[in-house]
């Protein structure tokens, strides 16, 4: 794969002053994958701000599922394909060729408690959340931390 990091560059969001796409966003069909394309973009051209593209325990949850690794993903953005070039190629390239499989795993994703998630996540999210979200909103689901946190709700 060819990297071109000027194509990259125009495309990647500055996340030192932005934030990057939900989680509850699809790409390829996949929540959690738009996200990771903003993450890994930014990270590329030294954008990323406080952002790390990996390692990440919401994007961990989107490589072991597609069984495509960082590596192989990060190469993949590097060449500075758009959006919908990335969405075609995480689908040649992802283990998951059912759809139905893939609808289920982004809906369990979305609908994901705190009290679903291991007890070493649940430790660092009771730590982390009076920290980061706003004191008055509450946390219904795993990817709130992140839409109240970014101020997208």
């Amino acid at each position: 794969m060819n990297t071109d990091l000027e194509k990259v560059k125009k495309l990647a969001k500055d996340l030192r002053k932005t934030y990057p796409r939900s989680p509850r966003e699809k790409l390829g069909g996949y929540v959690i994958a738009a996200r990771c394309v903003d993450k890994c973009r930014a990270f590329l051209v030294n954008m990323n701000g406080e952002y790390n593209y990996w390692p990440c325990s919401l994007a961990s949850q989107w490589f072991a599922f597609t069984g495509i690794t960082p590596e192989q993903f990060q190469q993949a953005v590097a060449t500075g394909d758009s959006d919908d070039d990335l969405a075609r190629w995480i689908n040649a390239h992802s283990k998951v060729k059912d759809q139905d499989e893939v609808l289920k795993w982004n809906n369990r994703l979305r609908d994901m408690r705190l009290s679903d998630m291991s007890l070493q996540a649940q430790q660092y999210l009771e730590e982390y959340i009076p920290t980061c979200v706003p004191n008055h909103r509450p946390v219904y689901v795993w990817f709130d931390v992140y839409d109240l946190e970014e101020k997208r709700f």
